[in-house]
């Protein structure tokens, strides 16, 4: 692996499985210190140790509740110094049609996927400010942001607000030098999706075919939360045939405009801002 998140600090939610945890091991194979937030203490501390206690630090929270994610980023500051990078991958799910679907299960996934995402941009971007800016925030939204998917009103519509969560974030931040950014994968095996795979597999074969398995989806995280990298914005969704279904595109439109008056597709590999796929 290389080092190009050494010296970063990065805080993560949902880090103690599926997507969370795999790029948490990622950000630490890259060199960052991580600081990782669940509400799973059997698995936060097994990530702890695998990772490294001095490498690592972990608290249990609930993403619904602000306090505790003031506290996870204050964590961080406190024991590395600083917030770098911030993933904010907690999740649940619910299946059930439209006219059954209980209205607490709504709330508990509006909740979770989507205030949650809020509260901890919220932290994630003040502290990062009160450094005197710079930093990248990584949002995890998901293709059914944009695509409908049966029995999963209340994830699509969370999602959905993810993406424009991402903009706004974007567009307020951007100018003071935090880059806040989304990855949009599809269908990927992980403990969440565990109980419903057959079903999910089935209802997304024709809309997405690839299947993803962790540690392609995230090997993207790392890249788009480099230093060296100048991505910032709002995601958008290309049609491509990966699983990591993402484009973020730059505050600064004017090549893109300039293309399209000239009756062209804008060039979405220009510059950084590139599509990282899954080979």
């Amino acid at each position: 692996m290389s080092d190009r998140l050494s010296g970063q600090v990065a805080v993560l939610t949902g880090g103690a499985s599926g997507i969370g945890r795999r790029t948490a091991e990622l950000f630490a194979d890259e060199g960052a210190m991580v600081v990782i937030g669940d509400r799973n203490e059997v698995l936060l501390e097994e990530v702890r140790m695998a990772i490294g206690a001095d490498r690592c630090a972990t608290a249990v929270i609930d993403v619904t509740q602000e306090p505790d994610l003031e506290r996870l980023v204050t964590q961080a500051g406190e024991r590395f110094g600083k917030v770098d990078v911030a993933v904010n991958s907690a999740g649940i799910g619910t299946l059930g049609p439209v006219h059954d679907h209980p209205a607490e299960s709504w709330r508990a996934v509006i909740d979770v996927c989507l205030t949650g995402v809020f509260l901890a941009v919220k932290h994630e971007a003040r502290a990062m400010l009160d450094q005197g800016g710079g930093g990248v925030i990584v949002n995890l939204a998901s293709i059914y942001g944009r695509q409908p998917g049966e029995g999963m009103v209340a994830y699509c519509c969370a999602k959905a607000g993810v993406e424009m969560l991402t903009r706004v974030a974007a567009l307020e931040l951007g100018p003071r030098g935090v880059r806040v950014n989304a990855i949009a994968p599809g269908f990927v095996e992980t403990p969440m999706t565990a109980p419903t795979q057959p079903k999910s597999r089935a209802a997304t074969s024709t809309q997405s075919p690839l299947v993803a398995r962790g540690n392609r989806m995230t090997s993207h995280v790392p890249h788009f939360s480099s230093p060296a990298t100048t991505r910032r914005g709002s995601t958008e969704r290309r049609s491509w045939s990966t699983e990591a279904r993402c484009i973020v595109r730059r505050r600064d439109c004017s090549a893109e405009t300039a293309e399209r008056k000239k009756g062209r597709p804008p060039d979405a590999r220009s510059s950084n801002d590139h599509l990282a796929q899954g080979s």
